[in-house]
């Protein structure tokens, strides 16, 4: 379980990268996207930013034009947060969104069957 250091700060990325996103990114797919959630590794190197997105792309082209960016949110991420060491950002696209959708779908139709 990870310590509330390592939280606190997995959600103050997650916030800074969303504010990132909205108020800098020029690039519109970009602005498509949500920040569902990050991870970031118990010695701040590495951090997993799930995300969604509104764009109708195939997931494994928008992970990749996501991750072409995270330079350049890697840097804005270091000059906004106070840390010793900007962790190195991976995308990776959030299913458990539609994922929660199709099992609700699943279940009403259960419940129709009855």
């Amino acid at each position: 379980m990870p310590s509330h250091k390592i939280q606190k700060i997995s959600s103050d990325v997650a916030r800074v990268i969303s504010e990132i996103i909205f108020e800098e990114a020029k690039d519109e797919l970009l602005k498509t996207i949500t920040i569902t959630a990050c991870k970031v590794s118990k010695d701040l190197s590495y951090a997993k930013v799930y995300f969604t997105s509104l764009a109708d792309m195939d997931k494994k082209v928008l992970v990749k034009e996501v991750n072409e960016a995270s330079s350049f949110i890697r840097q804005e991420l270091a000059s906004k947060l106070n840390l010793r060491h900007t962790p190195i950002l991976e995308f990776v696209y959030d299913d458990s969104i539609s994922y929660a959708l199709n099992i609700e779908k699943i279940i009403e139709e259960i419940k129709k069957d009855e």
